[in-house]
Parts: C-alpha cells; sequence; structure tokens
C-alpha cells in the first residue's frame, strides 16, 4: 500500500519563518503596536498638537521590519535585542504623549499593547514593572506639556496596564515550564528508545552466536564418530603396512602417518579444554590492575577434554567477570575457578563486592533488567542461554556484605538430541 505525503497548502511556506519564537514575537509586537499607532490617528488632536501620524506610523513599521531581521540574523542575541527595543518603544511613547497634548493625549493607550506583549515574552514581574515605569513616563509627559495628569489616572493607567499584563505573563511562564518539561521528557525518551535499539541490536547479536553454537556444536557432534572411525582404520592400516620395507610400504606408512595426523587435527576442532578460563582472566587483568582490583584464577588439572562452543562459553565467562568487576570497589578482589564434578565441570566466578540484595536477585537473568546507568540488562540472560545450549545451567549465591558467586556448570559431554 502506497503511502502519500500530507500535502500543504501552497501558502504555508509563508509562515515558516514565524515557527521561532522569537521571530513571532516579533511579529506579533510589530503587528499590536504599529496597528495601535495607526488606529489613534484616526482621532483627532488639537491643533498645536498634531503630527503626521501615518508618516510615523511607516517609520514605526520599517523600525519594527529592522527588530525582525535582528533576531533572524543573530538568535543568540535575541534578548538583549528585545530589550534594546522594549526601551526604544518606552521612549517613543513618551516622545507622542509629549507632542500630542501629555495628560489628554489618547497615545496613553498604546502602553497596554506595549506592556502586555513584553509580560508575555519576560514574565510577569517584568509587566508588572513595565506598568510602574508606564506610568511614571504618563506622569512625566503630563507635567511637561500640560494638562497635566491627576494622581488617580496615573494609578489607574498602572492597575489597568499592570493587572492583564501580570496575567498574561504568568499563563506565558507556565506555558515556558510546561514546554520545557515536555522537551526533557522527550529527550529521556529519546535517550531510552536509543538504549532500547542498542540493546535490541546486541540481543539480536546474541541470538545470532546462540544459533551459529547450535549449529557448531550439532556439527561437532556428529563429525566426532566418523573422525574416531578413520583414526582407528589408520591405525589399522598403519599396523599393516609398518613391517614392509619395500619403497611402496615406506610411501604407505608416510600416507598413513599424514593421515592419522590430519584426523588428530579435525578431533583437536571438537575438543576444548577450560583453558579459556585463564585466557579470560589475562584479557581483563590490565583493566583490573588499573581499578585496583586483584584477579586471581584456581583451575583443575583433572578437567577433561569437552565439547564446547570455545568463542561462546567465552563470551558468557567474560559477561560473569565483567559483572563482578563491576560490583567490586577499589582494593577489591575477583577469583575465577574451575572444577571437575564428574561428568560435569564448574566454573565459578566469585567477587568480593556488597552482595546482591533480595529484591534484585528475583530479576537477575530478566531481559533488560539492570541497576547500573549504562547497562542493558543483557549480560546474565545472554550468559545463561549460552551455558543451556551447552546443556548446562548457570547458578548464583551472595550474601549482603559479603560478595557474590556465579556457578556455571557444564557437561564433558553435551546430550545428543534425536
Amino acid at each position: 500500500m502506497a503511502v502519500t505525503a500530507p500535502i500543504r497548502a501552497p501558502w504555508a511556506g509563508l509562515f515558516r519563518p514565524l515557527e521561532r519564537d522569537e521571530r513571532l514575537f516579533a511579529v506579533l509586537l510589530a503587528f499590536v503596536m504599529v496597528g495601535g499607532l495607526a488606529t489613534l490617528g484616526l482621532l483627532p488632536l488639537r491643533p498645536r498638537h498634531r503630527v503626521d501620524v501615518y508618516s510615523v506610523v511607516i517609520w514605526f513599521g520599517l523600525y519594527k521590519a529592522g527588530i525582525f531581521a535582528l533576531v533572524t540574523v543573530s538568535p543568540r542575541a535575541t534578548r538583549r535585542i528585545f530589550i534594546a527595543a522594549l526601551c526604544i518603544d518606552l521612549l517613543l511613547v513618551f516622545l507622542l504623549l509629549f507632542l500630542t497634548g501629555g495628560g489628554d493625549s489618547p497615545f496613553v493607550n498604546l502602553f497596554y499593547p506595549l506592556v502586555a506583549v513584553n509580560a508575555y515574552y519576560f514574565g510577569r514581574w517584568v509587566g508588572l514593572f513595565l506598568a510602574l515605569v508606564a506610568g511614571l513616563l504618563y506622569w512625566a509627559a503630563a507635567s511637561l506639556a500640560p494638562p497635566a495628569a491627576a494622581w488617580t489616572a496615573v494609578v489607574n493607567l498602572m492597575t489597568f496596564v499592570g493587572l492583564p499584563a501580570f496575567a498574561v505573563g504568568h499563563v506565558a511562564d507556565r506555558e515556558r515550564r510546561a514546554r520545557s518539561e515536555v522537551e526533557l521528557l522527550n529527550a529521556e525518551l529519546t535517550g531510552t528508545l536509543t538504549r532500547l535499539r542498542a540493546a535490541q541490536e546486541e540481543l539480536v547479536e546474541a541470538e545470532r552466536m546462540a544459533t551459529v553454537g547450535k549449529l557448531s556444536l550439532k556439527v561437532a557432534h556428529e563429525v566426532r564418530n566418523p573422525i574416531a572411525a578413520i583414526g582407528l582404520n589408520a591405525e589399522l592400516l598403519g599396523d599393516m603396512v609398518q613391517g614392509r620395507v619395500s619403497e611402496d610400504g615406506t610411501e604407505a606408512t608416510a600416507l598413513v602417518t599424514a593421515i592419522r595426523d590430519q584426523v588428530g587435527a579435525l578431533d583437536a576442532l571438537t575438543e576444548e579444554y577450560l583453558a579459556l578460563v585463564s585466557a579470560v582472566a589475562e584479557f581483563v587483568r590490565p583493566l583490573a590492575a588499573r581499578q585496583g582490583i586483584a584477579v586471581k584464577v584456581v583451575t583443575d588439572a583433572t578437567v577433561p577434554p569437552m565439547e564446547i562452543d570455545r568463542t561462546l562459553l567465552r563470551q558468557a565467562v567474560l559477561n560473569l567477570v565483567k559483572n563482578g568487576m563491576e560490583a567490586v570497589s577499589q582494593g577489591g578482589s575477583l577469583m575465577l575457578t574451575t572444577a571437575c564434578m564428574g561428568d560435569t565441570v564448574e566454573i565459578a566466578i566469585s567477587d568480593s563486592g556488597a552482595g546482591i540484595s533480595p529484591e534484585v536477585g528475583r530479576r537477575l537473568f530478566e531481559q533488560f533488567f539492570t541497576t547500573k546507568p549504562q547497562g542493558t540488562g543483557l549480560g546474565l540472560s545472554i550468559s545463561r542461554q549460552i551455558v543451556e545450549e551447552h546443556g548446562g545451567k548457570i547458578r548464583w549465591h551472595s550474601a549482603p556484605g559479603a560478595g557474590a558467586t556465579f556457578t556455571m556448570t557444564v557437561p564433558v559431554q553435551k546430550a545428543a538430541h534425536d
């Protein structure tokens, strides 16, 4: 099924520059101030106070267009630009009051949109401060260009300008806080999705490795019997031709020896010793030394050859070793031991950490469960899957303050499956 992109209106691109808050604020402030100035120009003025209002509107509009251009070019300086523009706006309204009748000037109404819109951008307390400034400017203009304004008119202006400005600023502050919380939650969700995606990729890789492990163990089991038969027949053939001293007999003996050597090499591919424990210990020892952790290894020399997937089992051991190192503080210790227990072999990893609480212990092998800030919660579950693919089990025990021990039990001979 084809998916079609949403059709945008042809004029939608015109509003794209207003998607940024600072540009939208500049346009709104210009709209209310220029529109208010033009509307007030319809009111008749006394002859001696007449000014060319529409020329003022044009220059004022150009000035606001310059403000929009500045915040577009220098978004980082937006706040400083708006503060400077606010000071200029207040000064222009004061001059209009002074030139058009002081206390009787209708341009005192420009304080309402100017203070309200700036209260939305700067906040409620700035809105109250601007209401106070507007009242003082009105009083000063009326004092310099009589008739003077009564104190009640000044107080009324402060009140009727300040209260709406405070309400608008309060709503704007709440909206900004809500937006910040949403952005924070979105950042946390993005981080969680990133970690989940990484964990999913790791899980897929682990499942792929487990599948390869199944195939390799099955191949090893199926190949061992033919290899053993070939080796036995080669040995019998060698005994038959060994006593012959002819040239052909000597050549046959060499060929039989070569066959037996190659059979031995193939057989070695299906048998791995638990020397991998020592190899893992040597691999992590440099990092452990930098963290002040002592790594000890005790191996059992009686451990027989085993049918294992060396790569997978090494990964399982390494996961447990890394968990142990993360649980151990500076100056702690980590011990790896192997022991032959009849038809099974045990690999134990013990640490001197703080131990595992019962609450955490109940969820240790759950996928994606972790107590580490950067953990994926897959290490233990992958280790258990690998051990179970080898026909074994993994168990643990811990006491608070006494560290923890994880023990993998793996059969020497993997059970055959029909």
